[in-house]
């Protein structure tokens, strides 16, 4: 039956506005009468997806965003507030436009009849597989308030983590940059100077000067060139990481390259722990979880040896073994999961390993950044200096020289 978007008027001539789904504009007529209400117009609904406009074309609503809904959401229900009016409440609430819009229109579909679970699947651009199974099973089992307290869970720890990379390379990356800025400012402008002082003495250049003098005018020289590959370059690799075949290179690269490779192999363990631990205390079966649980890994090429995972378990295989098989897990959680299924309680066994996963992710990330830092130091040192002995070691020479 088709939905429609009405204005009616009590006995008293107050305007009502509403959604409701009737056979016809007749039919809606006779269900507002019985409500004491008198149709004045009508016309058929269709809601779908606002303008992403607000997000810049990207469609998505942010993560932080994200969780803060599903914080405030389980605060909500969990205080016996009706979820639609939690949902009419919530969409007031200092969010961004978009998200605003969004919650405007899954408002409008639950007063339509719409579960809960259906309003936001027609959103399916805007909200995470992930979020959307978790409704679903929320709904099917009732527990739709355990399932947004441990959706909040969930999104604010792996905020958590992503944060604590940013913050680990941070510093490794302002010091690369400040190298390359460094070294060009002496390329453009100290190098030329120096040179044109050491001409006027009539004083030679050999060895390491001579090559810094070279390079340094090819970039005075050339420098518009250079600029120029240098976008081109970053503009390929963007495209081709935005390629299936580019993605998968680098995912492959992020997890087979030394020490950095470490830190991605625990930071998607601990991910897969807390959710699929999530998704089975909701009442999720194993193969429907392990569905749902591959979206949200964030490696290509770890995705498809954990789908390859998935089907050896459809197939009869143990998880422990399927896992084993692919090599895409630490030993620590292929333990954990084979206590799991051992004492048929894998749900709680990889609830509670969580924790412990997470200080794994930050045990990586600081010997990552111990390692990081040093090596950037010592780069950056020896650019430096290198450049230093080239301009100074002439005028050091003379001077020996006038002594």
């Amino acid at each position: 039956m088709p939905t429609y978007k009405y204005v009616a008027v009590n006995l008293h001539k107050k305007k009502y506005k509403g959604i409701f789904i009737a056979e016809n504009e007749q039919d809606l007529a006779v269900q507002l009468t019985k409500q004491n209400l008198y149709l004045v117009s009508a016309k058929v609904y269709k809601s779908g997806t606002p303008s992403a406009f607000f997000t810049l074309g990207t469609g998505k609503v942010k993560l932080s965003e994200l969780t803060t809904f599903c914080r405030q959401f389980s605060i909500m229900l969990s205080t016996g507030i009706p979820l639609l009016e939690c949902i009419s409440s919530l969409k007031h609430q200092p969010y961004t436009a978009y998200f605003k819009s969004i919650l405007q229109v899954i408002d409008e579909d639950l007063k339509g009849g719409s579960m809960f679970s259906e309003a936001l699947d027609k959103h399916k651009n805007v909200f995470p597989n992930f979020f959307r199974s978790m409704v679903h099973v929320g709904e099917a089992s009732g527990k739709l308030e355990s399932v947004f307290i441990a959706l909040a869970d969930y999104y604010e720890s792996d905020a958590k983590i992503k944060r604590k990379i940013k913050g680990a390379l941070a510093y490794p990356m302002m010091l690369g940059a400040m190298t390359v800025a460094i070294v060009a400012l002496m390329l453009a402008f100290v190098v030329p100077t120096f040179r044109e002082t050491l001409d006027d003495l009539g004083v030679e250049a050999t060895g390491i000067t001579a090559a810094v003098y070279t390079i340094s005018d090819f970039v005075l020289n050339w420098w518009q060139i250079i600029v120029l590959v240098v976008i081109v370059l970053v503009g390929a690799f963007y495209g081709f990481s935005r390629t299936k075949v580019g993605k998968k290179a680098i995912d492959i690269f992020k997890i087979k390259c030394p020490y950095f490779g470490r830190v991605q192999i625990n930071m998607i363990t601990a991910r897969f722990a807390r959710a699929f631990s999530l998704l089975l205390e909701s009442g999720m079966d194993m193969a429907a979880a392990l569905d749902n649980i591959s979206i949200i890994l964030g490696n290509v090429y770890v995705e498809e040896k954990f789908n390859e995972a998935a089907d050896d378990v459809r197939h009869g295989v143990s998880l422990t073994n399927a896992f084993q098989k692919q090599k895409i897990f630490p030993q620590m959680l292929l333990q954990m999961i084979s206590v799991g299924e051992k004492t048929a309680a894998l749900e709680d066994v990889l609830g509670r390993s969580c924790n412990f996963f997470d200080e794994q992710v930050e045990s990586s990330l600081n010997s990552l950044t111990s390692l990081i830092q040093p090596v950037m130091l010592m780069i950056m040192g020896g650019v430096i200096g290198t450049l230093f002995i080239a301009i100074y070691s002439p005028m050091l020479s003379i001077m020996t020289t006038l002594a």
